[in-house]
């Protein structure tokens, strides 16, 4: 095996399993259907984020992977957010009873055994002929709703992986891993959209180059000084992996880049 050839087949690795995508299904029809007899005024409700793109992590790359979903409220405007999440938590304590349920940022976490779910309450409105979605906006502390737009971003990576040769989803996947095994230095989203709105070189064509391009060019300037040693480590292993390529050494390129992405 080959740096490229071990790069690409952790990536495959890191796609969840037939049997986690069915188990995921039916937990989402689960849970719809239990929405939808606890609530009489759900207009809407569907998975968003990372599930959605195919750039979620299972569980043994990444113990917080979750699953994104909004659940749009009919006058959802009447109600400061709170009011919903509160709803939601109550929901969630009625038929959830066992699992671990807390509020996070502007959601509710329902945790299940194979799977997390990230409950987010929203409303809607038609502008323009266009469905705009509002969420609780969390500089305000989930006292006013600030407008999203939840599967926009999903049509930029696909854009930019037809654009790159389907080789950023599987590098995406590389970057999600090495992050949940530095305790997620990064937000999963803003890495995602980091790596979207990067440019790569001309020569760029393996999944390990794009890998490797991302790692070199991370943002560091938010980072502690503890964490910018993590990313510093990372960036000197690529250079090196890169160096003993250089010199005609693929078989310890390998070794070295399964030490810092060990086999899942």
């Amino acid at each position: 095996m080959s740096v490229n050839s071990y790069a690409e087949t952790l990536s495959s690795n890191l796609v969840l399993s037939e049997t986690e995508k069915q188990s995921i299904r039916t937990s989402i029809s689960t849970l719809r259907s239990r929405l939808s007899a606890y609530f009489e005024d759900i207009e809407e409700m569907f998975e968003f984020g990372s599930y959605t793109r195919g750039t979620i992590l299972p569980r043994k790359a990444d113990s917080n992977s979750d699953i994104d979903f909004m659940i749009v409220f009919k006058n959802g405007s009447a109600y400061k957010p709170q009011t919903h999440l509160n709803r939601l938590k109550k929901f969630a304590e009625k038929y959830y009873s066992t699992s671990e349920i807390f509020q996070s940022s502007p959601t509710i976490v329902l945790s299940l055994n194979h799977i997390k779910f990230e409950l987010l309450p929203a409303y809607s409105e038609n502008l323009l002929w266009t469905k705009s979605y509002y969420i609780p906006a969390p500089q305000n502390v989930y006292e006013e709703w600030i407008l999203t737009k939840p599967n926009e971003f999903n049509t930029a990576l696909t854009n930019k992986n037809v654009n790159e040769n389907s080789k950023i989803k599987p590098m995406i996947r590389l970057a999600k891993y090495w992050n949940a095994r530095q305790n997620h230095l990064y937000a999963s989203y803003l890495l995602e959209e980091y790596i979207v709105n990067k440019s790569y070189g001309y020569y760029t064509s393996s999944v390990f180059d794009y890998f490797a391009e991302f790692a070199l060019s991370l943002p560091t300037g938010h980072l502690n000084q503890t964490d910018r040693t993590k990313v510093e480590s990372l960036q000197n292993n690529i250079a090196e992996i890169k160096n003993l390529r250089t010199q005609g050494y693929e078989s310890s390129a390998e070794e070295k880049l399964k030490k810092l992405l060990p086999t899942v």
